[in-house]
């Protein structure tokens, strides 16, 4: 999975600030937008404090190194429910719910995948399985991944966001 120009920068000061970053996008060419979408590392639903507190220090980072040359626009996120795989991590973590995958190159002649995520086998290949069919694909050759928006996910949401910490 190929990684934005400004990931080695900004990168560190998001995990600095206690959250992973899931993924930078530069969106449009005049006046771009430059998203950046973090997680929380206890697992718990980011709130908009936590986009604020990332925002002021990726702003702080952004103004010294001025690595971007016109206006733009900083815009600090969540990943959601649906939301993007970029790590090997994530697919162990997300192992057994659905998800899309593109690949780079065709893998047994397709380069499309929909289906449930099975893990993965060390840091190199993701295990997925399709209509029946497994399939290894590495994780080099990932475009983009998602994980698809199912009941079963909606309901283990739900209740996560139910329990109650003592």
């Amino acid at each position: 999975m190929n990684k934005h120009p400004l990931n080695d920068l900004l990168e560190p000061v998001v995990e600095k600030q206690g959250y992973e970053l899931i993924r930078i996008l530069t969106i449009g060419a005049k006046n771009p937008t430059l998203q950046v979408m973090i997680d929380r590392k206890d697992g718990k639903e980011v709130t908009v404090d936590d986009c604020a507190t990332v925002s002021r220090a990726l702003s702080a980072v952004l103004d010294e190194a001025d690595p971007i040359e016109n206006r733009y626009s900083l815009e600090v996120s969540s990943p959601g429910i649906d939301r993007p795989l970029t790590k090997p991590v994530h697919f162990s973590r997300f192992a057994g719910y659905e998800a899309k995958i593109e690949t780079l190159t065709e893998i047994d002649k397709r380069k499309r995948f929909k289906g449930r995520i099975a893990g993965i086998d060390g840091a190199e290949n993701i295990l997925f399985e399709m209509d029946g069919v497994h399939y290894i694909i590495p994780f080099a050759e990932v475009a983009k991944a998602k994980i698809l928006m199912t009941d079963e996910l909606l309901k283990k949401y739900a209740e996560a966001q139910s329990e109650v910490v003592l």
